[in-house]
């Protein structure tokens, strides 16, 4: 059974088979949820409230706007989920790339740099086979 094709379920409404695309949003979407969380309460490590060019807040906000809109695409089956899952990819690289391992705090939140990381890789390499797959 092929995980990157569309494919119509018992509604007629296509579906598609990507459980790894659907993890990696969804493990990401959580870490960045907790790193707003942990600015909004100041809890240690916690992200700058702003950065030269934005407050961090709206941006953490506007990203997980973005990965959950894929996160819906994905559970409808659209085939243009890859777009917002790419800029989601984007924005989270902003966050938790490999600057971050120059950063200060790297040790205390190393665990959430790797993982976002990994699913950075796997929301762009599934994100890109599905857009070059036939629809």
């Amino acid at each position: 059974m092929p995980t990157d094709s569309l494919v119509p379920n018992e509604s007629g409404v296509r579906g598609t088979r990507e459980p790894f695309l659907s993890a990696a949003l969804i493990a990401l979407v959580t870490i960045t949820a907790v790193m707003l969380f942990s600015l909004f309460t100041l809890t240690e490590p916690h992200p700058p409230v702003r950065i030269p060019l934005f407050g961090l807040a709206p941006f953490l906000g506007a990203s997980l706007a973005v990965g959950l809109a894929a996160l819906d695409l994905l559970r409808r089956g659209h085939g243009a989920l890859w777009i917002p899952a790419l800029i989601f990819a984007a924005t989270a690289a902003l966050s938790f790339g490999p600057q971050k391992y120059v950063d200060p705090a790297f040790p205390q939140i190393w665990p959430a740099v790797l993982t976002a990381q990994i699913c950075i890789v796997v929301i762009v390499i599934r994100s890109v086979k599905l857009a070059r797959s036939p629809q």
